[in-house]
């Protein structure tokens, strides 16, 4: 009962330690940030460096923004077709299940790996705020490169705006490591596939979005479904048996929020400033990288970390594959994102846990339960119920648009 008691305690100061890390940027960046939009300070900026530096990141490239809005719409939109949406989809679909199946695998395979060194010495990594840097740092480099040797629209977002979802992005990753210690495995399934529906909740809170009678629906179903695969499957009955506590409740009900509010306010960014997927990838792993770095500094276990890389080679190797395979899901996060929406984007996710333990039960002989057939059932119906209800109200809508016209004409 101590030693839990120990656990809970150490996890609370680990949080308000990041909190305080992340502190020091947010607080005197939102005093700042303030104080330059009281100023007037867009009237009397020169045409500096350095005043264009303020510009960006506080007011972004507004004026760009209406000149090349108002040219846009001159121009014609192209309707997609409903192939170029469903091929696009799988693709979308595709790219995030195998960066994600192979980033799990690999995440779980350097947290329990022990490590050798040349001398023979054995050790094992357990820094996660660490390897979040990693993967940062990388998906940074990667994107800001392809930026540079790559001729991109106008980025229009002030830079500032990124930091919203990169915090949430970094307190969700947090919070769904530490409610596992904390809630029942039911819990854990519970909270896992259901994401779907916080998710269009915070849209509504985010973007005032307002979703059709069958997207509730067949959001509840396959929130149903996924529920009753997983709380069967002997694979995932292997986790933690923790039993639910008050404290743990709280962290997942946080990461659920953190968790929904990122892919929406990434959504309300693309609908809002037209920036590319690569353009969104750099500016939010830019203060994902700032956050946690500082964190880890402040922590002394930043430069621990960097011998530990570098003292075991194959560390190093499984932490570049890990980024690369990060980075990729990264780039398919943020294109789903903006072709499709968030909550697309979390069905996506929510059946991929589905799909790993499927594949695990093909590849690995074992048998399905009743139970479990039910459940992928209910969530591939659910699914074609949504792709068919969405084009039906697409015809409907063209057919009386073209009423419309033809009325006018």
């Amino acid at each position: 009962m101590a030693s839990n008691v120990q656990v809970l305690a150490d996890s609370w100061i680990h949080l308000l330690l990041n909190l305080l890390g992340y502190g020091t940027i947010i607080i005197p960046g939102y005093f700042l940030i303030k104080y330059i939009k009281n100023s007037q300070y867009i009237e009397r900026a020169g045409n500096g460096i350095f005043s264009r530096i303020i510009l960006t990141c506080v007011y972004g490239n507004t004026y760009d923004k209406i000149v090349e809005d108002t040219i846009q719409a001159q121009k014609p939109r192209k309707e997609r077709s409903s192939f170029s949406d469903c091929s696009q989809l799988i693709f979308c679909f595709l790219g995030l299940q195998v960066s994600y199946l192979t980033w799990g695998v690999l995440q779980e395979k350097i947290m329990t790996e022990e490590y050798t060194d040349l001398s023979g010495s054995i050790a094992r990594f357990k820094d996660s705020q660490f390897l979040v840097f990693v993967n940062r740092i990388l998906a940074f480099l990667l994107a800001g490169t392809y930026l540079m040797v790559t001729r991109q629209s106008r980025h229009k977002a002030p830079l500032y705006k990124y930091s919203y979802c990169s915090f949430s992005n970094i307190m969700s990753s947090w919070c769904q490591y530490e409610a596992l210690k904390y809630v029942s495995f039911p819990t854990q399934v519970l909270a896992k596939a259901s994401k779907i529906i916080p998710t269009m909740i915070m849209g509504k809170i985010v973007s005032g979005k307002k979703y059709e009678y069958y997207e509730y629906l067949t959001a509840v179903l396959i929130s149903m479904g996924m529920t009753l695969f997983l709380l069967t499957s002997s694979e995932t009955h292997k986790q933690s048996a923790a039993a639910t506590t008050v404290s743990g409740v709280i962290i997942l009900i946080g990461y659920m929020a953190f968790d929904s509010f990122t892919s929406n306010w990434q959504g309300e960014l693309f609908t809002q400033y037209k920036m590319s997927s690569v353009q969104m990838m750099c500016g939010v792993n830019l203060f994902s990288c700032l956050f946690t770095s500082v964190s880890l500094l402040q922590q002394g276990t930043y430069f621990t970390s960097i011998e530990f890389m570098f003292r075991y080679p194959r560390f190093f190797w499984d932490c570049i594959i890990l980024s690369i395979c990060s980075a990729s899901g990264q780039l398919f996060i943020y294109y789903t994102i903006s072709c499709f929406g968030p909550v697309v984007f979390v069905i996506i996710m929510t059946i991929r846990q589905g799909l790993a333990i499927l594949l695990s039960c093909i590849i690995y002989m074992h048998p399905l339960t009743l139970t479990q057939v039910v459940g992928v059932l209910v969530v591939f119906g659910a699914i074609f119920l949504r792709i068919y209800c969405s084009h039906r109200i697409k015809q409907i809508n063209a057919r009386r648009a073209a009423g419309i016209d033809s009325a006018k004409v």
